[in-house]
């Protein structure tokens, strides 16, 4: 089984990983995991080019990127469990489930925090985004 892991280094998002390292062994194999984190693209505003380079700016992603992942890293590597980690740029939502077509992923896990049906409605989430755009399973970790 292939999972697409996503997860953006804060306290839910590591509940996601905690809950698929504990039922990890409800599965012939071990899963292979997509570890993936997807970082907002920062605004282009004219004139950035000549004060920021793209260069600058690739590094920011990836030095928030491994941050954001460096938690889940070290739970899934004390677990065993492999896994592939990906750095994605874009829309959350929409690059998760990307990433998860692409990687041919049987499931998506995604922490949440588990916010009433109102304050969702008002404040959105990540998470319900990816359930509603998803043509593969997702499990939300609450």
């Amino acid at each position: 089984m292939k999972i697409l892991l996503a997860v953006d280094g804060s306290r839910h998002s590591l509940k996601a990983v905690k809950c698929l390292i504990e039922h990890a062994g409800w599965y012939r194999e071990k899963p292979a995991v997509e570890l993936v984190n997807v970082h907002l693209p920062v605004p282009r505003i004219r004139g950035m080019g000549a004060v920021v380079s793209a260069s600058q700016v690739r590094r920011y992603y990836d030095r928030e990127g491994n941050a954001a992942l460096s938690k889940a890293r070290k739970l899934l590597d004390a677990a065993g469990i492999p896994y592939s980690p990906r750095l994605l740029v874009g829309p959350v939502a929409e690059s998760i489930v990307k990433q998860a077509g692409i990687a041919r992923c049987d499931l998506i896990m995604i922490g949440t925090r588990g916010m009433s049906a109102a304050a969702n409605l008002l404040l959105g989430s990540s998470a319900t985004r990816v359930v509603t755009l998803s043509p593969i399973p997702v499990l939300l970790a609450k």
